[in-house]
C-alpha cells in the first residue's frame, strides 16, 4: 500500500537535486503555517567540500517533488539560482519566517 502521508523526520535528511541533475543539499528542517500547518518551505542545507561552506536556503515546498525511485526531492532550479536567492548570508536582516520585502524573491519563489 502507498501512502501519500511521510513523517516529517523521514523528510529531514533528504537529498534535494536541481533541474540539472546537480546535488543542492539536504533538507533541514520543513516550515510550517501556524494556523494551517501547512508546509510553507523547505530550508535545505548546502555543504561545500568536507561540510565546508555550510549554509541555509528556503526552498518553497510546493517547488519540490518527490522521486519514489530515487528517494529524493527534485526542484526546477540550479545551485546558483538557489544561492542567488535569500538566505542566513543575509546577516540579522534576513528572517525566516518574513518573505515580505525587502527581499526581493529569488527567480524560482514565485509570489
Amino acid at each position: 500500500m502507498t501512502h501519500t502521508l511521510v513523517p516529517s523526520d523521514l523528510v529531514e535528511g533528504t537529498a534535494v537535486y536541481g533541474r540539472d541533475g546537480e546535488k543542492l543539499g539536504t533538507i533541514e528542517r520543513l516550515m510550517l503555517e501556524k494556523t494551517t500547518g501547512a508546509v510553507a518551505y523547505a530550508v535545505v542545507r548546502h555543504s561545500g567540500f568536507m561540510f565546508s561552506n555550510t549554509h541555509h536556503y528556503p526552498v518553497l515546498w510546493n517547488s519540490l517533488k518527490y522521486n519514489s525511485q530515487r528517494r529524493v526531492y527534485e526542484a526546477d532550479l540550479t545551485l546558483a539560482e538557489m544561492q542567488a536567492g535569500a538566505s542566513e548570508l543575509d546577516g540579522d536582516a534576513f528572517d525566516w519566517g518574513n518573505r515580505a520585502p525587502p527581499y526581493a524573491p529569488p527567480l524560482y519563489w514565485g509570489t
